[in-house]
């Protein structure tokens, strides 16, 4: 079975599914007219009979259908965490983030002092073509002023963001004048793998953020070109990864996987088991991989972990995953509002339940992990002993929720000087590298080449030009041995902020990251095959 089929498998047993469930649904409708029946019915003119006579009577004038979504909101959250009502603008921006594209202006920015300040203009996108740069600064939006007035970097976006075609009018200031340039908004690809490279001369690097429609193709992509540099091993980053669509996870886990390997299986009260297999015709069967996670890696991320581990195909690195296991089916209607509704769940190959338990505090799970020492050790990662499965070679995993990993990575909280935590509440290396990029634009935006780009940073003194900065325009300066204890750290994210601003982008800001990444470099140390 070739990739084709195997995506038209995945399409089809989705299909089947729904198809058999609104055939199920119909016969019961026909056949089952019962008091049952009636009883539901009744159940749901009670809410409109509600509707009604509020609208007719409340002492004042009320917005129906604001009232009428959060009767439906509140009746889904009755459910599970991810049954959901999304409005019309909520399940744009939700599809849109996935798709592969979104209709936009085609910038990215950062707000490090409660102005948006431009880090890149998507090549070939409407700003570009307008003659928007690096480092300008946004003033207004239309007419609306959105610098120095603590306007939320989403309601940005959404200003931003507009039909293909739109006119947006974006004031910027550039070097000390304000500048006019009127956008006509196009649609902006939308890119999920956020780096790629080759660490040293056998091992590769690959950074996922999520899992869109584009996934498998950058992916396919991104390995091919690596793999020409002679890529025998992948440290496949999932951290903060979380999900997308489940169809690009199948065929991501498919690559690396021998035919007739477990990638899934999904189980509910009206969903029979569907198993979903590789069919090896996979590219990177041979290819020796460790998967990077943590507290982020969610959903399809967990899934693709979750296939790895079971099969002994490669080491899990980091910290034990989100949690997410819940097949959502999307039900969309005529108004352009719509609902995400859970019909089963997601189980390993071993059959663990991804899902973590969901109660009252299921949104503060995160927070309660750092409360119970699970960051820092793991010995504080709650097991569900009864939970025990067996991966291929007969190595225990357990249940309970998430992909606990095979090589835990604790937070490192040693660097957190005083110095470190007030530079960090100000944003004060964000500044700093705005400042630099104002200082040295035309050296930046030269550089291509990493090597090139790292000989001329460190030839600029940063680590002096850092700290004239922040005690002149921050009045912060380290006390007594705290710079010694936190240069290590501070000066690589420096240059990987700085770094990002060149023309390498996202790429700079991963390599010059690299050296402090904890969990990178013991997944270096470690073996990427499991014995």
């Amino acid at each position: 079975m070739n990739m084709k089929k195997f995506e038209n498998n995945v399409y089809t047993a989705l299909l089947g599914v729904i198809l058999g469930v609104l055939v199920t649904l119909l016969a019961v409708s026909i056949v089952n007219k019962s008091k049952k029946f009636d009883g539901d019915y009744n159940r749901w003119r009670k809410l409109n009979l509600i509707l009604q006579e509020v609208q007719r009577n409340y002492v004042d004038t009320i917005d129906m259908s604001a009232m009428t979504d959060a009767a439906v909101a509140a009746a889904l959250a009755e459910l599970d965490p991810h049954s959901v009502y999304l409005p019309p603008v909520e399940l744009t921006e939700s599809e849109s983030e996935l798709s592969g594209n979104f209709e936009g202006v085609g910038i990215v920015f950062n707000v490090p002092d409660d102005t948006a300040i431009v880090i890149n203009v998507v090549p070939g996108g409407p700003s570009q073509k307008a003659g928007l740069l690096q480092g300008d600064r946004i003033i207004k939006v239309g007419e609306r002023v959105i610098a120095g007035t603590k306007t939320p970097q989403d309601s940005m976006v959404r200003m931003m963001k507009g039909p293909k075609g739109s006119k947006v009018k974006l004031t910027v200031n550039r070097a000390g004048e304000n500048i006019p340039f009127d956008i006509i908004r196009d649609k902006i690809p939308v890119h999920c793998i956020d780096a790629a490279f080759m660490i040293n001369d056998t091992t590769a690097y690959i950074k996922l953020s999520k899992f869109t429609r584009t996934t498998y193709n950058e992916f396919k992509e991104a390995y091919q070109n690596l793999l020409s540099q002679g890529m025998k091993r992948l440290l496949f980053d999932l951290r903060d990864n979380t999900g997308g669509y489940f169809d690009q996870s199948l065929m991501l886990s498919n690559e690396f996987l021998e035919k007739g390997d477990g990638i899934v299986y999904m189980e509910g009260l009206h969903r029979p088991r569907q198993d979903y297999d590789a069919d090896g015709r996979g590219s990177l069967k041979d290819i020796a991989i460790s998967v990077l996670i943590d507290e982020g890696t969610a959903s399809s991320s967990e899934i693709f972990s979750g296939a790895i581990q079971d099969n002994d195909r490669g080491v899990i690195v980091g910290r034990r995953s989100f949690g997410k296991g819940l097949v959502q089916e999307p039900i969309n209607f005529t108004d352009g509002s719509g609902v995400r509704v859970t019909v089963a769940r997601f189980y390993t190959p071993s059959g663990r339940c991804i899902q973590k338990p969901y109660d009252k505090n299921y949104q503060y799970d995160i927070y309660e992990r750092y409360a119970h020492g699970e960051m820092t050790s793991a010995d504080s990662i709650k097991i569900d002993t009864t939970a025990l499965f067996y991966t291929v070679k007969g190595r225990r995993v357990y249940g309970g929720g998430g992909i606990i990993p095979d090589i835990f990575v604790p937070i490192d909280t040693t660097r957190a000087t005083n110095f470190f935590i007030n530079c960090n509440k100000k944003a004060v290396q964000m500044r700093f590298a705005s400042y630099m990029f104002d200082k040295y634009r035309s050296e930046l935006s030269s550089f291509d080449n990493f090597n090139s780009l790292e000989r001329w940073i460190d030839s600029i003194d940063m680590e002096g030009q850092f700290l004239s900065y922040a005690a002149r325009v921050e009045k912060l300066s380290p006390k007594t041995g705290e710079w010694e204890a936190t240069k290590s750290y501070m000066m690589p994210q420096l240059k990987a902020l700085v770094g990002r601003y060149s023309k390498l982008d996202d790429e700079a800001f991963y390599r010059f990251y690299l050296p402090i990444d904890e969990t990178i470099q013991i997944a270096l140390k470690s073996s990427s095959r499991v014995e």
